[in-house]
């Protein structure tokens, strides 16, 4: 059975964004979409009735102005609607283990959680394996999937622990879209004694961005061969990694970034700064690719 784009709807702008972006991604890779709205039951016997009823007709409303939403913008795609039961982490965690990826919505606004789109993205990204997009309200809403692409693939990429699934990840979307791939690794001085020699400092610098340059193109070189038709532009540049890639998501049509699971996933990503802000900022959508 074909695995299907998910996007966890709950009729917020953000949500509305995120599954059309789903749904241009399920057009591009040839796969059904599903929208999902998760609510929990309530736990009170006195209420339970009415408001578990109220929940169900209020899923149904929301996913079946979504879904008739999708058939305007992408006419032909198969489009499933499901209401699932429990809390939003874990029941939008469990679909997304066996989806193509999920689409949740992406809130400009700092949560109290510290993470746009709040704590629920948060625990959805540090829990599942799969690709999860984030989507700002009116990233290409209403648009076409058949709309020429305007902007390149952002790829970033960490050379002291490079996530192969992103790379591959960022290929294939490059080539659906039929667009460029910009891969970015940003890298930063060591720490320096203060009075040091900057002429030593410069050179040493030098040197150092030409070693990370031919490692950035070994690292490249198996999916290059790959993807020939897929035009690649590789940029190793000094500064915060996080700094660095907000600068290219201006005009582009996708970032792609590595999140490493740890051992812990309640911590979610307070350990992944780059991460963070990427997701706080940026000007496009971005996908967490997940690995180890």
């Amino acid at each position: 059975m074909s695995r299907a784009v998910v996007a966890g709807v709950d009729g917020r702008p953000e949500s509305l964004a995120a599954a059309d972006w789903a749904a241009r991604e399920a057009v591009y890779k040839g796969r059904p979409l599903l929208l999902v709205h998760a609510w929990s039951r309530s736990p009170y016997s006195m209420v339970s009735v009415a408001a578990n009823t109220a929940q169900r007709s209020e899923a149904e409303r929301v996913l079946n102005a979504a879904a008739d939403r999708i058939a305007r913008v992408c006419p032909g795609l198969r489009v499933k609607t499901d209401q699932v039961e429990g809390p939003a982490v874990t029941a939008l965690s469990r679909l997304a283990d066996g989806a193509e990826l999920l689409a949740l919505g992406r809130r400009t606004k700092r949560s109290t959680a510290g993470l746009p789109g709040g704590s629920v993205a948060r625990g959805v990204i540090s829990r599942v394996e799969r690709p999860v997009a984030l989507v700002r309200a009116g990233e290409g809403q209403g648009r076409s999937a058949h709309v020429p692409r305007t902007g390149d693939v952002v790829l970033g990429v960490d050379l002291g622990n490079p996530c192969a699934e992103a790379i591959g990840f960022a290929f294939e979307e490059a080539r659906l879209r039929r667009c460029g791939l910009r891969v970015v690794h940003a890298w930063s001085d060591p720490p320096t004694a203060e009075g040091e020699a900057t002429e030593i400092g410069l050179v040493e610098a030098e040197h150092r961005e030409e070693e990370r340059s031919g490692l950035l193109t070994a690292v490249l070189k198996v999916r290059r061969g790959e993807y020939p038709e897929v035009p690649v532009i590789e940029s190793v540049r000094r500064g915060k990694a996080s700094s660095t890639l907000l600068r290219d998501t201006d005009g582009a049509d996708l970032l792609v970034i590595g999140h490493r699971l740890g051992a812990h996933p309640h911590l979610g990503l307070h350990s992944s700064p780059t991460v963070h802000a990427v997701l706080q900022h940026a000007r496009c959508p971005v996908v967490v690719v997940p690995h180890y």
